[in-house]
């Protein structure tokens, strides 16, 4: 599934979508079957109970499936002056070429970010990331790095240390 970010005109260099891992969408699923079977045990019970409950694991299910909609992936574009990664409606990140030192790739481990999403990490770094697997690090000239789940950390940070390289000369 792919998504279109409106550019500034500028050379697109690199698209991307990432989305959000297996065993995230096996335990979404997993919680869906353990209500409706809760539910079918409790109804059997009593019709009132039932009503409630159907209210309120009803509103359990609406709000998981916003959530995941909205965590569904996460897009990359690189142009010639930035990089956007978008996670979300509210996680957008924009960042100019000019303000990142250097680009490396990583792993984005359980142990650092106690998991996927929008994290915050025990190395002070921000994280989007969709799985515990490959990821970049962009390193700023001031700030905390920034994380971010990807197929292709090496292609990506090679782009970026190039532009940057050349944005400095």
């Amino acid at each position: 599934m792919s998504r279109k970010i409106t550019i500034n005109n500028d050379n697109l260099l690199y698209s991307e979508w990432i989305p959000i891992a297996k065993f995230v969408k096996i335990t979404i699923s997993l919680l869906f079957l353990f209500i409706i079977v809760i539910t079918i045990i409790i109804s059997a019970l009593s019709l009132q109970v039932m009503i409630f409950l159907l209210i309120i694991l009803g509103s359990v299910c609406i709000f998981i499936s916003i959530m995941y909609l909205n965590y569904r992936g996460l897009q990359i574009i690189l142009t010639n002056n930035q990089i956007e990664v978008k996670y979300g409606i509210f996680n957008y990140k924009i960042i100019s070429l000019k303000k990142i030192m250097r680009c490396d790739p990583t792993k984005a481990t359980f142990r650092k970010y106690g998991g996927v999403g929008v994290r915050y990490g025990l190395d002070g770094s921000w994280a989007y990331n969709t799985d515990f697997g490959k990821a970049v690090k962009l390193t700023y000239q001031n700030g905390k790095p920034f994380v971010f789940s990807t197929k292709n950390p090496q292609k990506i940070c090679n782009l970026i240390n190039k532009l940057t390289k050349n944005l400095k000369e």
